[in-house]
């Protein structure tokens, strides 16, 4: 295992901005990939009249690998820094996504927002939505990259002008501005992306792999909670037994406990704990893990399924209070509507039968009690119950497993966090 310490680190921003490319450039310039990779890459982009696509498809030709499914470890490709080891989340395109950021095994410690300075891009509607679903699913760390400087010729008027657009559409969310460092950037060319540019004298700030050495600090691991293990997928493996996978949320899992699984409420007994294919005796917060449980059966747990200690088992909700952002809906959501929620690994559909109140998405403050209905851009305090059971917990305390999304008609309509749960019988 690395020594230094693990961050897991995302990309966000608008389709087409530049983030498969920012991702190929860091991992060729930090020695994560090798020169004849990097070469194969460029003739391959070639050979596809894609000229600048080379970088791009470092992340490009891992997701056929992934469609494949090969090991766990495909999705993320880590890089390391003078400080820190990263793992590098790329979330291609809306789907995977919300995927990744809200089912998927990493939780992001900090994202890079990619911001497109090319004229007639900026600041669009999915930079919009992805910044609003950072702040929801509170990812507290931001570093954000203006790119393609190469296509306005290194205009630093340009660079203040999205700058500016950025810095308020952070601000209205909630981010502190102030404490986030906005670099100029080509991707393509690489500057600043590792190296210092030439092209942009002007600029006097950090490089990007500077700052993720210098802003970002490293997220407490709430060893001390108790045992939250949502659970990704469940394997059979000839010769040892029922391994379900997942990552540590909090708490810690030693060999020799005793697991329960919920909603379905089995047991079981932890015989031996692997990572990246290494026998380890203890698994803490942010580690994925294989467990082999003794006593469980394939058939009786699934993804999303939480385990934890029999002495503070995880909560399965007869019903719960959120606080959701309505991101996008094609009409508007009344008390009835049944959509889906991405909660941890779970995802399951669930009632909304009240909406309690509209409040003001930055401060907090109730502006209607009980509307009708809500719709984009609205902010509410809702009441939801499950359509089956299962776990939730509140923000108070495992705010990691508090977090969802709502999705319905194939997009996200909207991103919440669970304020307080009542428990199932």
């Amino acid at each position: 295992m690395p020594e230094k310490p693990h961050i897991n680190i995302m990309t966000a921003g608008h389709v087409d901005c530049g983030k498969s490319t920012l991702i190929g450039r860091l991992l060729y310039e930090t020695g994560a990939i090798r020169e004849e990779e990097m070469r194969k890459l460029k003739e391959l982009a070639t050979e596809l009249k894609r000229e600048t696509f080379e970088y791009a498809f470092v992340m490009d030709k891992l997701k056929e690998e992934r469609e494949r499914g090969l090991t766990i470890d495909i999705m993320h490709r880590p890089f390391e820094t003078q400080k820190w080891f990263f793992t590098i989340i790329d979330c291609p395109g809306h789907r995977d996504f919300v995927k990744n950021m809200i089912t998927g095994a990493s939780q992001a410690d900090a994202a890079i927002f990619v911001v497109s300075a090319k004229t007639g891009e900026g600041v669009q509607e999915q930079t919009k939505e992805h910044a609003w679903l950072m702040k929801v699913l509170g990812i507290p760390q931001l570093i954000v990259v203006l790119n393609k400087m190469d296509t306005v010729n290194y205009d630093e008027k340009r660079f203040n002008e999205v700058k500016d657009e950025t810095v308020n559409l952070l601000k209205t969310i909630g981010y502190k501005v102030e404490e986030i460092p906005f670099i100029p950037i080509s991707a393509y060319v690489g500057d600043n992306v590792v190296k210092e540019s030439a092209n942009m004298p002007w600029y006097k700030g950090p490089t990007l792999v500077e700052a993720l050495d210098s802003f970002i600090k490293e997220p407490e691991k709430p060893v001390a909670k108790p045992l939250r293990w949502p659970i990704q997928d469940v394997y059979t493996i000839t010769g040892v037994g029922t391994v379900p996978v997942g990552r540590v949320e909090t708490g810690v899992i030693k060999v020799g406990d005793t697991l329960v699984f919920e909603p379905p409420g089995v047991k079981g007994e932890v015989k031996s704990i692997e990572i990246h294919h290494q026998q380890i005796p203890e698994a803490r917060p942010g580690d994925n893990v294989g467990v082999n449980v003794r006593g469980v059966s394939k058939t009786d747990i699934r993804r999303g399924d939480v385990a934890g200690h029999p002495d503070n088992p995880p909560t399965v909700a007869k019903e719960f209070i959120a606080q959701i952002v309505v991101l996008r809906h094609p009409s508007v959501i009344a008390a009835g509507y049944t959509p889906v929620f991405h909660c941890h690994t779970a995802s399951v559909a669930c009632q909304i039968a009240e909406i309690i109140a509209k409040i003001d998405p930055r401060t907090g403050a109730v502006v209607q009690e009980k509307p009708d209905f809500i719709k984009t851009g609205d902010a509410a305090k809702i009441k939801a119950i499950p359509t089956k059971p299962m776990v939730i917990e509140k923000q108070a305390e495992f705010p990691e497993l508090a977090r969802f999304a709502i999705r319905d008609m194939g997009m996200t309509v909207a991103a919440g966090v669970c304020l307080d749960v009542v428990k199932a019988k």
